[in-house]
């Protein structure tokens, strides 16, 4: 009986509201929403087990970068070709975290399905599938696609990639996986309710995604698949290089359980987590987590000593998250007090104090015995979409991948009009290289906004 789980579980509140019948409480969704709650797990939160916390930081380096020069140097070779035989060989999957809502970009609906590339308006979803089907066909390999959604935006999710073909990808090589959810309480330790009637709940974070994949039965895939590299990434950011050949080979062949990309911050009240060595170890410090020792320290020129900017992209070992997955080792939970929607007792809407918890995925990287660090060039590999207008905005990440595609060209000779805008196709080249290669014949003078399609799209 639903009233006897509640009050076992100490949440007498919602279990007499539920007594009395009232119209504002969906039996349904409460009984829904209990099936997703680990009440031991929330019952430690909530007495102050399992949570984070911020060790002395005794001793504070900057990170052991790989500088962005290295991939144009002598010595990248061997590392890339190493990465392109673990993609030939069908070693490597990739894996995009897209749980999350466009709201502030002016949709209700996945972020995914949001309209970002600058001349035929792809969206991020079409975008990513396109690069790893371009990968597979330039490795002659199967590389999964694995997308890791939400609650609120799976259905949408999985409808999208079907009303769309799944983009050319083998449907049965696209997998998705729900994201865990964990109740908001009172600092008591009560649920609160959500307006609609439910409980509210909120994502466990992108920590979440090492349980989510063990609980979708998703490391099995992999393992039956030979899968031995996850490379991944977030759904926002169109210019991520998937799958990037370079910093799989240096990660693999440095035996590193878990890798990252940084870009050089802008200045230093950039608010982005960087990469540092804390105590000895590889560790992501949060900007809010900086004191003014760590955020304004600079070398004897006055430059600055801790640039290394987190972008969330990572190379990680599938046997690595095994291991994180297995028996009671799990990501510490961060805390945080918040204001949230909410009924009261009468059913009338309030705002009241409450946590969330969720867990960081980076804060798996001091419990890797080896990991390193590569620098990329902002302007290449990351232009987030997360506002309308602004940095990091729908407008900025269109302006940088067109920048970036006339780069490509105007390197070929071809002059542009300074508002000119150019798209290339993931499925007609995924970088320089490849469009140098195949884009003999381009008009030396090129006035209108340019597509240039893969072969087997329209132009």
């Amino acid at each position: 009986m639903l009233e006897k789980r509640l009050l076992e579980a100490g949440q007498n509140h919602i279990a007499r509201l539920l007594e009395d019948r009232v119209p504002f409480l969906s039996r349904e969704r409460i009984e829904e929403d209990l099936t997703l709650v680990d009440f031991p797990l929330i019952q430690q939160l909530v007495n102050g087990n399992c949570l984070y916390e911020e060790p002395p930081k005794k001793e504070v380096a900057p990170a052991e970068v790989i500088p962005a020069s290295f991939a144009s140097s002598p010595g990248a070779n061997t590392y890339r070709t190493r990465g392109e035989d673990l993609l030939r060989r069908g070693r490597v999957a990739a894996l995009v975290v897209a749980g999350g809502q466009g709201s502030r970009l002016g949709i209700e609906a996945p972020k995914g399905v949001v309209k970002v590339s600058p001349v035929r308006d792809k969206s991020l979803f079409c975008l990513h599938a396109q690069k790893v089907l371009a990968l597979s066909r330039n490795y002659g390999s199967t590389i999964p696609l694995f997308i890791m959604t939400s609650r609120i935006n799976d259905a949408q999710s999985r409808e999208f990639f079907a009303e769309h073909a799944y983009f050319g990808l083998d449907p049965d090589e696209v997998h998705f996986f729900v994201q865990g959810m964990l109740p908001s309480v009172t600092p008591e330790g009560k649920f609160l309710i959500s307006r609609e009637g439910g409980l509210f709940m909120n994502p466990d974070g992108h920590g979440g995604t090492f349980l989510a994949l063990q609980k979708n039965g998703c490391l099995d895939i992999m393992h039956e698949k030979g899968i031995e590299e996850i490379f991944y990434f977030q759904v926002d950011n169109p210019l991520v290089k998937v799958c990037d050949p370079l910093f799989i080979g240096l990660h693999h062949e440095s035996g590193a359980r878990m890798s990252s990309k940084v870009v050089r911050k802008r200045g230093f009240e950039e608010k982005v987590g960087v990469i540092a060595r804390v105590d000895g170890k590889t560790r992501v410090i949060e900007y809010s987590d900086m004191g003014d020792e760590i955020r304004y320290a600079a070398d004897e020129g006055g430059a600055m000593l801790h640039w290394a900017g987190s972008i969330a992209i990572h190379v990680i070992r599938r046997d690595f998250v095994e291991t994180l997955t297995r028996g009671d080792l799990r990501l510490s939970f961060h805390k945080a007090l918040k204001t949230i929607p909410t009924l009261d007792e009468k059913g009338n809407p309030a705002e009241e104090k409450g946590i969330k918890f969720e867990t960081f995925i980076f804060d798996a990287l001091p419990l890797a015995d080896t990991s390193i660090t590569l620098e990329v060039l902002r302007e290449e590999e990351f232009a987030p979409v997360k506002n309308m207008t602004g940095e990091d905005s729908l407008e900025s990440s269109r302006s940088m991948q067109s920048d970036l595609y006339r780069s490509w060209l105007e390197e070929l000779g071809v002059r542009l009009k300074p508002t000119t805008l150019v798209e290339i196709s993931p499925l007609l080249a995924l970088d320089r290289q490849e469009v140098h290669a195949r884009m003999a014949g381009l008009p030396r003078e090129i006035e209108t906004d340019l597509y240039l399609p893969g072969l087997d799209e329209e132009p």
